[in-house]
């Protein structure tokens, strides 16, 4: 039987701060990726899962939320399918500067799955 979803932090490469619902059983981690000025790309590991193993089926679906009340992110990804059929997730979120000179921003989120069962 699926356990309820718990609560973790993390921060991105520029200091923003993220609330992240997850399932425990499934997620492992959740990577953000930025693009910098020079036209190259930063990821850094937003969230890991502090369990090695899962203690039970993650269920056929699982729920993931992501906030940053900061940059007004908030959004749900939820896959319906079986435990193996998706092992990676990838959202990507427009920010908007509001600057007419700076162009826009997007933040792309790797969810991966995939946490081992127990020995």
């Amino acid at each position: 039987m699926p356990r309820h979803n718990r609560k973790g932090r993390g921060r991105d490469q520029r200091g923003f701060r993220y609330l992240i619902s997850y399932q425990p059983d499934s997620l492992r981690r959740i990577t953000v990726t930025r693009s910098l000025a020079s036209g190259r790309q930063s990821t850094k590991t937003l969230f890991r899962n502090p369990a090695c193993v899962r203690e039970a089926s993650p269920g056929k679906r699982v729920r993931t939320r992501i906030t940053s009340p900061e940059q007004g992110i908030d959004f749900e990804v939820s896959v319906s399918a079986a435990q193996t059929a998706v092992t990676r997730v990838q959202v990507a979120c427009p920010l908007r500067s509001g600057h007419p000179a700076t162009r826009d921003d997007e933040v792309v989120f790797t969810l991966e799955n995939g946490l081992p069962p127990p020995p």
